[in-house]
Parts: structure tokens; sequence; C-alpha cells
């Protein structure tokens, strides 16, 4: 087995959270660091010396993604103290020839970033002879929240090629070994490193995953496709999800009727007038095992669901249900231990009288929800996931979840929030910047 190289991509903002980082990813056995693109940006190339006086003779990579002047950008990131500096693959080749020159000049090699290159296979025969040494096979944060991988393109790569091939985005303990069958030279692993509750225990695994080609069962750091939603979803909590989705709101209005109910799932919409129950009830026979019943009914009372639709629904498996409108029948409900969020509670029903839709397009707490759309719902809420994005969703769901849990750890070890995430160092003026 060839000696597959292990690099820990610090992705930091904050020089302090990467310098701990890496001395622990170290002592669990990996071979390279990189300063990665948002450390560089954010602390500049100081992160590099600093990284340099830190390891000593460990392989230092500056991933600088360099687009222009690659003569300066490479002398840079050399005189800093890097022993590897990225190019992007999308530079003109003029710039990319610069960094090689520089580099060859300063004692630096330079890997060509593939990430957004059209036809990455032709730029990997141009650059076969070109000076470069290493191509990095890289898989964006943004794709990978869409369930893709760099795997496939690494299989394409590696038998037309001599050249160092470095693969990246999203590796964990299980895609790591699959990587070095696949026949990468470095895999460069982030976030199940530097976002896990131990780092050097994490790179354990990894190194182990590597040098035995065996992988080793993780239940974070994995971004899934729509087959394996559920499963991400079930980790992470309303919260997470709104995070990752630009600070989407909750349904509003739309509240928990007993405290720690959970539930997700795929929306069976119903749209009813106020205290018709006949549709919502229909709805159970129509819903499968895992769905959450969603029903517009106007906000109003009189309840459109009780006791009775409980039962049935909890015998056939429904995960939940949302009712922008009013239900009854509460103490049993809880007792039960039915999730249910809804806007009103009240003791007197309507009647059955069959007005309304089933899996229709409906507007619940001022957000439209789909039939098929993915529903999380807990003590904060009613979170929407449109079936279109719900993927992406999820996935940057448990990215919120993992980091938080890093920086949990580290207020744990002693630290406090304010100091973790740095936020002095990103307070405003009190002035608004003047545009035009």
């Amino acid at each position: 087995m060839n000696d597959v190289k292990l690099q820990v991509a610090l992705d930091f903002l904050e020089f302090p959270r990467a310098l701990a980082i890496a001395k622990s990813a170290v002592e669990g056995g990996a071979d390279y660091i990189e300063a990665g693109t948002p450390l560089i940006k954010s602390e500049g190339l100081d992160a590099v010396r600093k990284l340099r006086a830190a390891f000593g003779g460990k392989t230092i990579i500056a991933d600088m993604k360099t687009m222009d002047a690659g003569r300066i950008e490479a002398e840079a990131a050399a005189k800093a103290g890097a022993n590897v500096m990225t190019v992007s693959g999308t530079a003109d080749m003029s710039t990319i020839l610069q960094c090689v020159e520089a580099g060859r000049h300063y004692g630096c090699l330079v890997a060509v970033d593939l990430l957004g290159v059209e036809q990455p296979l032709e730029l990997a025969k141009k650059l076969e002879n070109s000076g470069v040494a290493w191509l990095d096979v890289h898989c964006p944060i943004d794709a990978q929240m869409q369930g893709q991988d760099p795997l496939a393109l690494l299989k394409q790569l590696r038998p037309m090629t001599r050249l160092v091939l470095a693969v990246a985005g999203g590796i964990n303990s299980e895609s790591a070994a699959l990587a070095a069958q696949a026949g990468a030279d470095v895999v460069i692993v982030g976030g199940a490193i530097t976002k896990a509750v131990d780092p050097q225990q994490a790179t354990r695994q990894i190194r182990r995953a590597i040098e035995t080609r065996q992988g080793v069962e993780t239940q974070l750091f994995k971004r899934s496709g729509l087959a394996d939603i559920r499963k991400v979803l079930e980790n992470v909590r309303t919260s997470n999800i709104s995070d990752g989705a630009h600070r989407q709101p909750c349904l509003e209005g739309i509240r928990p009727l007993w405290t720690g109910a959970y539930a997700c799932g795929p929306a069976v919409t119903v749209r009813t007038m106020p205290g018709d129950w006949s549709k919502p009830v229909q709805a159970i026979d129509m819903a499968k095992p895992g769905d959450v019943i969603v029903v517009d009914a106007a906000g109003q009372p009189p309840a459109i669901w009780g006791e009775l639709a409980t039962e049935s629904a909890q015998v056939k498996g429904v995960a939940g249900l949302v009712v922008d409108g009013a239900v009854r029948d509460t103490a049993d409900i809880r007792r039960l231990k039915f999730p249910v969020w809804k806007r009103q509670e009240t003791s007197h029903a309507g009647d059955a009288k069959g007005m309304g839709e089933i899996n229709v397009p409906i507007v619940v707490g001022g957000q439209r929800v789909s039939p098929g759309d993915w529903i999380v719902a807990d003590d904060d809420g009613v979170m929407v996931l449109p079936l279109a994005q719900a993927v992406e969703m999820a996935n940057r769901g448990a990215d919120v979840l993992e980091a938080e849990n890093r920086i949990r750890q580290e207020i744990q070890a002693g630290s406090t929030l304010s100091k973790v995430l740095n936020l002095a160092r990103w307070d405003k003026s009190g002035q608004s910047p003047q545009i035009g």
C-alpha cells in the first residue's frame, strides 16, 4: 500500500482556534497542516508563519487559491514558510505557470485546485509536464450540501496522471478509506477533525481508516441525499436548520402542545374550514408511516382534531400533526404523547362537512407548504424544508450542529462563547457604511 498522507484543513477565522486544533491533529497522526483559505483571508500569511514556527519540519500548505498575480502570491507564500501553495485551476494558464516559476525559485511546490473547473480531465493533461506538483480534487462545500462528493472525479484522474492527487470535500472516517482505495496520495480532512469533540481521537480514527483501507463508522460529518434525509434530520433541531438556512423563521404562531415533542417527515397537506374535521381525518388514511399531517384551518376554532383522530393517526404511524387552527382533547393527546403543533386549543369541535382538499399547496403560519415538503418540529417551533431545497437545508443544519459541538467543547474547556467566537474583533463601529 502506498504511503497516503493525511492533511488537516484549518478553515477557521481565528488563529488561536486553528492552532489548538492543529496541535491535536498532529498528535493524532496528521502529516500535513493546511492554512485554509478562510484563515488566510482572516489572518493573512501570518497564519502560515505562525504554523511554521509551531510545527518546525512539518509540511505546511497555504491554501491561497490564487487567481492572479501568481508570481507575487507564490513568493509571499513561500517566504511565509509554506511548502505548498494552491492556485485555482480556473485561473489563466499564465498565472499557474508564474506560480510554478516562483515556487521553483523560492522552494515551494504548487497545487492546482480543480474547484469549479469545467473540464478537469483536459486540464490535468495540460498540467502533467508543466511543473505543477499536485492536483487538488475538491468538492466545494455548497456542492457537498447537495449530497455530492469528490470520489468519482478522483477515480477518473488516477489512471491518467503521475501528479500527486489530493482529495478534499466532506471527507470523514468512512470516506477517507474510500479515497485511499481510489488512489489519493493526500487525503484532506476539514470538519471531521476541526469540528470533532475530540480532534485528536478523530484524527487517529481517520489515520487508521487510511492505513487499513477500512472505514470507521461515524454519525456526524456525513452529507446525504434525499434517500437518507430522515437520518440527517433526526440528528438536528429546528434551530440548526434555521441557522443553516440564513436564519429562516419557524411557522409564525404555531406552538407545540406539549414540551419535548419532536417530529420530522414529509408533509401530507390539508386545506379545510374552521371546525370541519372531515378532510384532516381522511388525510390519516392517505398518510404513510412517518408522514406529518399539516392542516390549514384558517387559524380559527372550532377544533378540527381530537383524541380519536390522534388514536387513528398513531395506529397508522403518522409522525405528527401541524395545525394552523384549533385542536381539543389536549389532555388525552399529551397522555398519548402524540406530537402536535397548533395555533389554538379549544373544547368545541365543528362538523364533518367534507369541504376542503388533501395534498394541495397551503399556507400555514405565513409560509407555503406543498405536499412532500419536509417538516421538522420541536419545542422551538416548526420548520418547513421545501422539497427542492430539503437535502441542502438538512445537510447545512447538520453542519451547524457539528460546528456547535466543537464550540461547546471549547467553552467546557474553560473559554467563553464570546472568546471562542472572538466577538470583539467583529464589533461594528456604530455607523453603517455609506454606499455611493
